[in-house]
């Protein structure tokens, strides 16, 4: 059994190790400007060969960190990061960039092979208001010579005062670009690479709000030319399940299980909504895929854990 460790840097980030490769770092207190939304994120990601499988603070969107649960429409407020967008004035910089903000930890652990990680959160727009409080459980473990996996839960319960609904851009009212939700951000050298899902493959453009259980990006690194899989899958207890899903292989890699796509979501005062993913980190190509996503399936926990 491979033996996981976690090294902490007090109050910054978390560093999950697989022997000699830091599989990720989790930065739970990060120094980020409120125009990018301020969320805990995962960067750098590697698979067990050490190769690097996502970038952080891109220049073309620097809001993007790594993976990331980002919200762009939360009510009039933004937890993705950057400009609002607003149907007939497209984006637009408003003083809504609120934070995903840290308060403690509950579970800091290495056993059977896995590590886990729960904190508690609270959500709060730039103005100081707290609209959520948020119990996060994050899961890693090896499955085979060639992967890893990570186990992400959320349990976001409003706090608001009222009734929030959860939306994207295309709720908003641009077409086909309703992401939000648990984002991740590839490599540059993943430009153009490969989509994959039970019912074929293809660039972004085709596959982007499509509805699917699982969906993976096949990438090559630069420098050894060697291909890796990260492979997102969603729980099917998850609302909107199967998502459509956000994904780009043009100009950028993206890959991001969207609920609130083309549908927003209501939540009432008091309400608590749960989601949970898990996701592969492969040394593969897309062949492995189907494999590799019941693997994932099979070993994700049977009941939320972030209750």
């Amino acid at each position: 059994m491979t033996r996981l460790d976690i090294r902490h840097d007090l109050g910054a980030s978390l560093t999950v190790r697989d022997g000699r490769v830091d599989l990720f770092e989790y930065v739970y207190r990060p120094d980020t400007p409120q125009l990018e939304s301020p969320k805990p994120y995962m960067h750098p990601i590697r698979t067990r060969a050490g190769r690097v499988v996502s970038l952080f603070r891109p220049w073309d969107h620097v809001w993007h960190k790594g993976i990331a649960l980002s919200l762009p429409h939360v009510g009039e407020e933004n937890f993705w990061g950057g400009p609002t967008y607003v149907h007939g004035r497209f984006y637009v910089q408003k003083d809504n960039n609120g934070t995903q903000q840290h308060r403690e930890f509950t579970r800091l652990e290495t056993a059977d092979g896995a590590a886990a990680i729960a904190h508690d959160l609270d959500w709060i727009t730039q103005a100081g208001a707290k609209f959520f409080t948020e119990k996060r459980v994050i899961g890693a473990r090896v499955i085979s010579d060639e992967a890893w996996m990570l186990t992400f839960e959320t349990s976001l319960t409003n706090v608001s005062g009222g009734e929030v609904s959860i939306g994207s851009p295309t709720t908003k009212g641009r077409e086909n670009a309703g992401y939000g939700g648990l984002f991740w951000r590839g490599p540059r050298s993943f430009t153009d690479c490969r989509l994959v899902t039970a019912d074929g493959s293809g660039p972004g453009s085709e596959m982007r709000g499509g509805r699917h259980e699982w969906m993976g990006f096949a990438g090559r690194h630069d420098h050894d030319d060697a291909t890796s899989l990260v492979l997102m899958v969603d729980d099917a207890d998850n609302p909107q399940h199967p998502p459509q899903w956000f994904a780009r292989s043009e100009e950028f890699a993206a890959l991001n299980p969207a609920p609130f796509f083309s549908e927003e979501l209501a939540v009432a005062d008091g309400e608590t909504i749960r989601f949970r993913y898990g996701i592969a980190i492969a040394d593969a190509d897309a062949e492995a895929a189907p494999e590799l996503a019941a693997e994932v399936r099979s070993r994700m926990p049977g009941s939320f854990t972030a209750a």
